[in-house]
């Protein structure tokens, strides 16, 4: 679609959840709009909304499938990926990291083929966001979008800070300040620029990533067969020391609580993957674009995840104390480690320099994201209206710039004290994305009641989600079931500032969930009248 053409959009005239006046003598479609004759509206006497950048004023339909692909893995592989699987590995050992790696990437298949059917059908600004409203209670899709959208804000301080630790591998002289300065300027300004060039720019940086991962397992896989100074490895280290280690309690129960504990840090690691979907209404020829790109995100996603973790499992036992370190750099890396074991000196560098483009590139995803999630928040009346409003270039200036004002949060970790106010924001962001997988699941279960109660047959869709709906209802139970236990370990040791610290995105969310309710005295959306048409492509 180009940018400033009308657009061919359906029923762009009310929201289902708006009670029409007593009184009035127009027909009702079964979604519940107001409809003339044929029940349609034409697109060219509706007001333009924000899905289409129909006026100048729109979001401009300029990403392709290989920009939505990018910029979902360049959330996703990150420091979690480069550094966090360190201390899973020494806490849970390479069995259960495997296991519990391969476990989360069929919940994560769940969420994105549910996610692929509804967006391609229905490709708007803000996407899960819009449909927690729209499919099931406008508190929801409230509630929703807000902890979803101040989650990825917070996450682009949390960006800038690491990208300042990093470079102090190579000049620990200089402060982070300058650095989360540096770099928040310079993504701040990427994401005021036409989003076919934002695309173009976020691609570049998250190859730097994609290729480093695959030289890796190339250069894993030599380690393994006898290329270093260890000779050949095989799987010796999951016979000794093992391929299952125990965390907090011994025996089988330890091992268990292992594998759950790197289950949740494997959920982690995997969230950003969902992003794919975000730029739904920037995207050209969606019905063909989006299936294929979140197809081709979480596989190649899945496989770069699985194999980085099996080939540091093989070639590194669970119990070298190098994996606990508390750094921040490419010296914390496991991936750094199977070189210093192997003999290579100089790739600390080098993953240094990989590790400084993945927070980089994540950052500009994470700006990206929030400010088009907060235009979904702003169409569904849940944000003030100006969030909408787009530059010549399609850019959402006015989001853009507030959710880059979350960056400044970096400075926190200059002080003492506010470094611990970081950490607890941080926590918003933790099980922000369990909440969101879960609530994509609930909304796709929500959806095929909905066709089926308006009498639109789901093979008529241009993308249909495979093993449904059992499929989505899977993801939805171990998504709940790992919200609610995310924290477990402080039941078994009690410490109450650890209890909110685990918890606090979830007391967030049903707050704004609760107080929404109240104050607009919103209810469920009834099957027969969720909107169907509105953004729906053609």
């Amino acid at each position: 679609m180009v940018k400033n053409q009308p657009s061919v959009t359906t029923g762009n005239v009310a929201s289902s959840s708006e009670p029409s006046p007593r009184g009035s003598n127009e027909k009702k479609h079964p979604n519940g709009h107001s409809n003339e004759k044929s029940g349609l509206v034409d697109a060219t006497a509706a007001a333009p909304d924000i899905e289409t950048g129909s006026t100048g004023e729109g979001l401009s339909r300029d990403l392709h499938g290989r920009h939505l692909q990018f910029i979902a893995i360049g959330a996703a592989l990150g420091t979690g990926l480069f550094l966090g699987i360190g201390a899973s590995l020494a806490h849970a050992g390479p069995g259960s990291l495997l296991i519990a790696f391969v476990f989360v990437g069929a919940i994560v298949y769940s969420v994105m083929v549910a996610l692929g059917e509804i967006a391609t059908f229905l490709p708007v600004a803000g996407s899960f966001t819009v449909y927690a409203g729209r499919f099931v209670d406008p508190s929801l899709g409230f509630s929703m979008g807000w902890i979803y959208a101040f989650s990825w804000a917070i996450t682009f301080g949390l960006e800038l800070t690491a990208a300042g630790l990093i470079i102090q591998y190579w000049s620990a002289t200089l402060s982070i300040a300058i650095w989360i300065g540096v770099f928040w300027f310079i993504f701040t300004a990427a994401n005021f620029l036409p989003i076919r060039w934002f695309g173009e720019f976020e691609m570049y940086l998250s190859s730097i990533k994609v290729v480093t991962v695959v030289g890796f397992v190339i250069f894993s896989i030599c380690v393994n067969a006898g290329v270093g100074k260890e000779g050949y490895i095989g799987f010796q280290y999951w016979r000794e020391p093992g391929a299952f280690a125990e965390y907090t309690v011994t025996g089988s129960p330890g091992q268990f609580v292992a594998f759950w504990a790197t289950l949740i840090t494997a959920g982690f690691s995997f969230q950003g993957t969902e992003l794919v979907a975000v730029g739904a209404g920037e995207t050209a020829n969606p019905r063909k674009t989006i299936p294929s790109a979140i197809r081709w995100t979480f596989w190649g996603i899945f496989g770069l995840f699985i194999s980085t973790v099996f080939f540091v499992g093989l070639n590194v036992p669970y119990n070298d104390e190098r994996l606990s370190s508390d750094r921040t750099d490419a010296s914390a890396s496991p991936l750094v480690l199977v070189a210093i074991r192997a003999g290579v000196r100089v790739l600390p560098d080098i993953i240094n320099a990989v590790l400084l483009t993945a927070v980089l590139s994540a950052a500009n995803s994470d700006l990206y994201s929030s400010s088009r999630i907060l235009i979904g928040l702003a169409e569904d009346g849940h944000a003030p209206k100006f969030f909408k409003r787009t530059n010549n270039w399609g850019t959402p200036y006015y989001s853009v710039a507030f959710c880059s004002l979350f960056g400044f949060l970096g400075f926190l970790n200059l002080s003492q004290n506010g470094t611990t106010v970081f950490t607890w924001l941080l926590n918003i962001t933790s099980v922000a994305g369990f909440i969101t997988w879960a609530l994509i699941n609930y909304c796709h279960i929500r959806f095929m009641q909905a066709l089926k109660a308006q009498n639109i047959d789901r093979n008529s869709l241009p993308y249909v989600a495979p093993f449904q709906p059992y499929l989505s209802w899977f993801g939805l139970f171990f998504n709940v079931l790992i919200i609610i236990t995310s924290g477990f370990t402080v039941f078994m040791k009690w410490n109450t500032s650890n209890f909110f610290a685990a918890y606090v995105s979830l007391l967030i969310f049903v707050v704004c969930y609760v107080v929404h309710k109240l104050v607009y005295r919103t209810k469920v959306v009834p099957l027969s009248e969720v909107d169907l048409v509105k953004g729906r492509s053609q």
